[in-house]
């Protein structure tokens, strides 16, 4: 096996690393243009088929940051293999669910495979050679974006052609081709942390987690001043103090509170947060939007297969900036290509609140949000793989992911509040719903821009003896995050 002996060439490595993380992101984005389809398949209503994505949401935001730490303990390869596993079984419970309940269940056990992302971040960083880090956690960030991007185009095609069990069927094949290689071909990392899991803290993190998103994902049903809604945000609010307090005074954390406190990581994890809002809102409207019936006075009238054409530009987009994105960082700095991606992407989200009545401007757009997606994916990855040591990787991109997440889910929901605050008696919103929407996404997008301003610049070359801006306590992460890791050149 790979883990005794030559170690397996990172070319190969990569290969597998990508396979997994796309079925991942494929599983984040296939049931969004598919909602009333499952709902009728499911036998439920508008209201509870909503739950196919919230369970997601939740149980991969509970789940990431505890198996980014499980890899860091025990063996992030061990780990990235145990993460394929639970959204094979996932995607199988999925493929045969014919009741809303089992279904649910079904994304629950898959969003236990969200640890993928950061695990994958952590084998990179172990196993790569220095220069070729940046581009690879570049070029896997970026498959997020596609692969998100691909569901939206290919969910359409497989509904009308199969049904939409087969959603869960052909990634369920490439998990389990994924989860064979990896166990065979990728190397074991010999980084390692010890300590054990804080299971207080666990509980901590996944109770206030589980309070916020119920809360943001429900806010547009129950009303954002409903006690429930209300309720569920004051307990979020309270266990998350109680969470950075447990987390402060224990010995083993499960995510350590001074890594939190670097400016590398909670200035980027605010641009994450941001951009999560934008980002995961527009994955989910401007399907609707498409195909909304010219009656309306606005959409197109699209089928989903039609509306996945419509945004293929942007999955095209973002695979190939993605893949450039690190060499550019190497020249200009990853947090100024961080800042180009939010400001291009702002850009395209500003262009569609005021130009949206054409398909000529839906498809600009669109190529203007991949360009986005591509640079800022791949660039906030890399700022916090370099801001980190190596045993903090996978906790530390795990909740980088997390947090955008939980942006998402946010994003979402006001969105959702927005666009049908104005519907009308035939229960479609109103065309100034997605143009304010779209506005307030905006805004988000413009203080990302503002926030990246707070990144400081990480990963000089050491040979060059300037003096590296990452925090004294992570000496070791400057020297690892050297000038051809991230690159961060002049600004």
């Amino acid at each position: 096996m790979s883990t005794t002996g030559r170690r397996t060439s990172h070319r190969v490595t990569f290969a597998v690393l990508a396979t997994g993380v796309i079925a991942f992101s494929l599983l984040q984005s296939l049931v969004t243009p598919v909602l009333p389809t499952l709902e009728e398949g499911l036998g439920t209503n508008q209201s509870d088929v909503t739950w196919v994505l919230t369970a997601y949401l939740l149980s991969a935001s509970i789940f990431t940051p505890i198996l980014g730490r499980l890899g860091d303990m025990t063996g992030k390869k061990r780990m990235f293999v145990a993460a394929l596993g639970a959204l094979a079984v996932g995607c199988l419970m999925a493929a045969l669910a014919d009741d809303l309940t089992t279904m649910v269940v079904a994304r629950v056990v898959q969003g236990v495979g969200g640890g993928v992302l950061p695990l994958a971040f952590g084998i990179i960083r172990d196993e790569f050679p220095r220069e070729r880090v940046a581009g690879a956690v570049g070029a896997v960030s970026a498959l997020v974006a596609v692969g998100a991007g691909v569901g939206l185009v290919v969910a359409g095609p497989i509904v009308e052609a199969l049904s939409y069990h087969w959603l869960f069927w052909f990634p369920l094949i490439v998990l389990v081709l994924a989860g064979l290689s990896a166990q065979f071909l990728v190397p074991e990392s010999r980084v390692r942390t010890a300590g054990s899991i804080n299971w207080p803290a666990a509980l901590l993190l996944s109770a206030w987690l589980v309070a916020l998103l119920l809360a943001v994902s429900q806010a547009p049903s129950w009303g954002w001043g409903s006690v429930e809604v209300l309720g569920l945000l004051a307990a979020a609010v309270v266990l998350l103090v109680g969470w950075v307090v447990v987390e402060s005074r224990a010995a083993q954390p499960l995510i350590d509170m001074r890594m939190m406190r670097v400016r590398g990581v909670w200035a980027t994890n605010l641009v994450a947060l941001l951009y999560g809002m934008a980002m995961y809102a527009a994955f989910a409207f401007l399907p609707q939007f498409l195909q909304t019936p010219p009656s309306a006075g606005y959409g197109f009238g699209a089928t989903v297969t039609e509306s996945g054409l419509l945004m293929l530009p942007q999955t095209v987009a973002s695979f190939f900036l993605g893949l450039v994105s690190g060499r550019l960082a190497q020249r200009i700095g990853s947090r100024m290509v961080l800042l180009a991606g939010t400001i291009v992407t702002a850009v395209g989200y500003l262009g569609f609140a005021l130009a949206h009545d054409t398909q000529a401007a839906i498809l600009a757009v669109s190529v203007l949000m991949g360009v986005g997606f591509g640079f800022a994916f791949a660039s906030m990855s890399n700022l916090i793989v370099a801001s980190v040591p190596p045993e903090q990787t996978g906790v530390a991109s795990g909740m980088n992911a997390n947090i955008r997440t939980i942006g998402g889910s946010i994003g979402a929901a006001v969105m959702a509040s927005v666009v049908t605050a104005g519907a009308g008696a035939s229960g479609l919103p109103a065309e100034s719903g997605y143009t304010h929407g779209f506005l307030v996404l905006t805004g988000a997008l413009v203080l990302a821009a503002g926030a990246t301003l707070l990144i400081p610049a990480v990963g000089r070359d050491p040979r060059t003896h300037q003096e590296p801006d990452v925090p004294l306590r992570h000496p070791e992460a400057a020297l690892v995050a050297g000038g051809t890791l991230v690159g961060d050149g002049p600004e």
